[in-house]
């Protein structure tokens, strides 16, 4: 779910480079040092994910990780996200420098209102509680992440309208798909390493 250069308007590119570099400065005044390899760590799962491209129909669409990355680190999502963006955009050509902001927004935004919405479910002691805000925070990370893609390529070009569509509708199966990775991880993190949950 990279926008590639050249697609979108400069006032667009200059609009979701602002919003990223402020959400990552906040990120990185949030970010405690004892947090530091467990954000590295994410941002690594990040990076590995996206790389693994499965076809669906006429395009292809690979896993994200974005719930997961948001619901454990909150604000830090955002410098975790844009490392693994900016590695992915110089060895791999996957979106580009001019949209690394947008791409930034694109995954970081939805990180962290997962982690406002969906952590305090997941400190709770009740077992389905926490499994289902896990499942509904991978879900809805990649859905709000396809709704923003459609927003910035509608607003670039009103002929991207369809495939604004279409680039959500073949996430739909990454989804689900998210949502039980992420439950998973959540409820072997909390019998593990309940630690790394937070507070």
């Amino acid at each position: 779910m990279h926008i590639s250069e050249g697609i979108l308007t400069w006032p667009v590119l200059a609009s979701g480079a602002a919003f990223a570099i402020a959400g990552t400065g906040i990120g990185l005044k949030k970010l405690k040092t004892e947090d530091i390899p467990k954000t590295a760590i994410l941002s690594a799962a990040f990076f590995v994910a996206s790389l693994i491209h499965v076809p669906i129909g006429p395009s292809s669409v690979h896993l994200i990780l974005n719930g997961i990355v948001g619901i454990l680190l909150g604000w830090a999502a955002f410098p975790a996200i844009m490392v693994a963006l900016s590695l992915q955009a110089l060895f791999f050509q996957y979106g580009g420098i001019t949209t690394l902001g947008v791409n930034t927004m694109l995954m970081a935004l939805p990180a962290v209102l997962c982690h406002f919405f969906f952590h305090p479910l997941i400190l709770r002691n009740n077992q389905f509680l926490s499994l289902a805000a896990g499942f509904s925070g991978g879900a809805f990370s990649v859905f709000l992440s396809g709704i923003l893609m459609a927003a910035f390529l509608v607003f670039a070009q009103r002929e991207f309208l369809e495939v604004s569509l279409l680039v959500i509708g073949v996430h739909i199966p990454v989804m689900i798909i998210e949502g039980i990775i992420t439950m998973f991880c959540i409820g072997f993190l909390k019998k593990v390493q309940p630690s790394l949950m937070g507070g």
